[in-house]
C-alpha cells in the first residue's frame, strides 16, 4: 500500500462512489492480494464487497486468505455455499481450504463439500479435516509432485509435467515406492545434470526428513528451523506419503502461536486484537482481571490477621509492596525461562529433575544477593530495628526461593498435562506469589517479633 494511507483510502472510496468499475479495476490489478486485503480492513463492509466482486477468482480466493478470520467472515457471510465452493475453494490448495472451512459451522461446510466441482478436491479436504488442526496433518496439503522409485527418466518427467499443471509451486519431487511409502525426494537439479539416467532410485536422495501426521505444529516447526527447509513431506503411521508442509504455512502457525501465548501471558483469556468490538475486548479482559481483585481481596484479609503487629512497628507495612513485587517478578523470570526452551526445543520435558535442581541452585544464588542487599540496607537505615531488619531478609529469601521452584514446577507441569505453559507466565504466578509472599512474611515477622520481644 502507499505511503499516505489516508489520502489513498479516499481515492478508493470516491472510486467505489463513483462506481468506476475501470479506474477500480486498474487500481485492483497493481496491487498484491495482501495489499488489497489490508485496504479492505480500511473500508465499510459495502465497499470492501463492491472491489471483492471486480476480482478474478483467483486473486478472490488469495484476497479471502489474508483476511484476518472475522473480516473474512463478513465477506462470506453475503456469499451463497455454491458461490463459495466454486469462485473460492476451487480457486485455493487443500490446506487453505480446510482452514478456510474449519471456520465455518458444520452445516455451513456440508454444504459448500457438496457444491465442489472436483469430486477428488473434496475428497481430499474430507480427509484433511479429519486431523487435528494443531498437528502436522491438520496443517499439510495434498499438492506435490510425487514420482514412482521405478521409473525412467523420461516417463518421470513427463508425469512431473502432467502433475505440475495445477500446482502453483514446486518445491521438490517426492519419491515414492510401489506401496505409496516415501523413499526420497529428487532434486530438480539432478533432472537437469543427469537426463539419461535409467531408474529414479539410483539418483534420488535417501530418507529425507519427514514428519507423521500426528506430529504437534511446534515440533513441525523445530524440524524446519533445525534443517532449513522450505517444505517438508507428511507420512501416515506405516510411512506413507499422504500430503506436505511449507514454510509459509509453518510462519503463520508460529505467529499465530506467539500471538497466543503473548496473549495468555498478559492476563487475556481469549484470542482478540484491537479491531475486535469493545465486548469481545471486555470479555477476554475481565476474568484475570476479577481473579486480581480476589487476590487482593484475599491479601486483606492476611494482613487484617497482622494489623497489631504493623501497628506496633509501622516499618513493617514499608515492605510489603517488596516482598509481593519480587516474588512476583523472580516467578515470572523463571516460567519464561521454562517456556521459552519448551517453545525451541532447549528444554524437553523428561528433563524435569534436571531443570528443577538447576533452577534450585538459581534460586539460592539469587535469594542469597537479594536478601543480603536488602539486610544491608536496613541494618544501615534501621539499626534499632532488628526484628525488622531479619524479618525482611529472611522472608524475602524464601520469597524468592518458593517463587523460583513455582515458577519452575507450574510450566512444567502444564506442558506434561498437555495446557499451555504460557498461562504460567501471566497474572496467575504474579497472583499466586504475590499471595504466598504475603503469608510467609506475616508469619516470619510474626515469629522474629515474638522473639525479640521475649528478648
Amino acid at each position: 500500500m502507499r505511503e499516505d494511507i489516508d489520502q489513498y483510502i479516499s481515492e478508493i472510496r470516491d472510486i467505489i462512489n463513483r462506481r468506476d468499475e475501470e479506474l477500480a479495476h486498474a487500481e485492483l490489478e497493481q496491487m498484491h492480494p495482501a495489499d488489497i486485503a489490508e485496504l479492505y480492513q480500511a473500508l465499510d463492509l459495502e465497499e470492501a464487497e463492491y472491489l471483492y466482486n471486480l476480482l478474478d477468482e483467483d486473486t478472490r480466493a488469495d484476497v479471502l486468505m489474508e483476511l484476518d478470520e472475522e473480516d473474512r467472515r463478513k465477506l462470506l457471510s453475503n456469499m451463497p455455499a455454491k458461490e463459495i465452493a466454486t469462485q473460492v475453494i476451487d480457486h485455493l490448495e487443500s490446506d487453505e481450504a480446510v482452514d478456510l472451512i474449519q471456520e465455518l459451522d458444520e452445516d455451513e461446510r456440508d454444504e459448500i463439500l457438496s457444491h465442489i466441482n472436483d469430486v477428488e478436491q473434496a475428497g481430499d479436504i474430507i480427509d484433511l479435516l479429519k486431523y487435528d488442526e494443531d498437528t502436522a496433518g491438520g496443517l499439510m496439503g495434498t499438492e506435490m509432485i510425487v514420482v514412482n522409485e521405478n521409473w525412467s527418466m523420461p516417463e518421470c518427467i513427463k508425469q512431473m509435467r502432467m502433475q505440475a499443471e495445477d500446482m502453483d509451486e514446486i518445491y521438490y519431487v517426492y519419491v515414492v515406492d510401489n506401496d505409496d511409502r516415501l523413499k526420497g525426494i529428487l532434486p530438480l537439479k539432478t533432472l537437469i545434470t543427469r537426463p539419461s539416467v535409467s531408474k529414479i532410485k539410483h539418483i534420488m536422495e535417501n530418507d529425507p526428513v519427514s514428519v507423521k501426521t500426528d506430529t504437534p505444529i511446534d515440533d513441525v516447526a523445530l524440524d524446519f528451523e533445525k534443517y532449513d527447509l522450505v517444505a517438508m513431506p507428511v507420512v501416515d503411521s506405516i510411512g506413507r506419503l499422504v500430503g506436505r508442509i511449507t514454510v509459509d504455512d509453518v510462519m503463520d502457525q508460529v505467529r499465530e502461536s506467539s500471538e497466543r501465548d503473548y496473549q495468555l501471558a498478559s492476563g487475556l483469556s481469549s484470542d482478540v486484537d484491537a479491531s475486535d468490538s469493545i465486548l469481545a475486548q471486555t470479555k477476554a479482559r475481565i476474568p484475570w482481571l476479577l481473579i486480581g481483585i480476589v487476590s487482593g481481596i484475599l491479601a486483606s484479609l492476611i494482613l487484617s490477621g497482622f494489623e497489631e503487629q504493623i501497628h506496633a512497628v509501622t516499618a513493617l507495612a514499608l515492605f510489603i509492596p517488596i516482598i509481593g513485587g519480587t516474588g512476583g517478578n523472580v516467578g515470572v523470570q523463571a516460567s519464561a525461562i521454562v517456556v521459552q526452551g519448551l517453545a525451541n526445543g532447549t528444554l524437553d520435558i523428561t528433563e524435569f529433575a534436571k531443570q528443577l535442581w538447576k533452577e534450585v541452585r538459581v534460586g539460592l544464588l539469587n535469594a542469597t544477593i537479594i536478601a543480603g542487599a536488602i539486610l544491608v540496607y536496613n541494618l544501615i537505615m534501621l539499626p534499632e530495628d532488628l526484628a525488622v531488619t531479619l524479618s525482611v531478609a529472611v522472608s524475602l529469601f524464601i520469597v524468592v526461593m518458593f517463587a523460583t521452584l513455582l515458577g519452575t514446577i507450574v510450566p512444567l507441569t502444564l506442558e506434561k498435562l498437555n495446557i499451555n505453559p504460557a498461562l504460567a507466565t501471566g497474572p496467575f504466578i504474579q497472583i499466586s506469589n504475590d499471595i504466598v509472599g504475603l503469608v510467609i512474611y506475616v508469619l516470619i515477622s510474626t515469629c522474629f517479633l515474638d522473639i525479640f520481644s521475649h528478648g
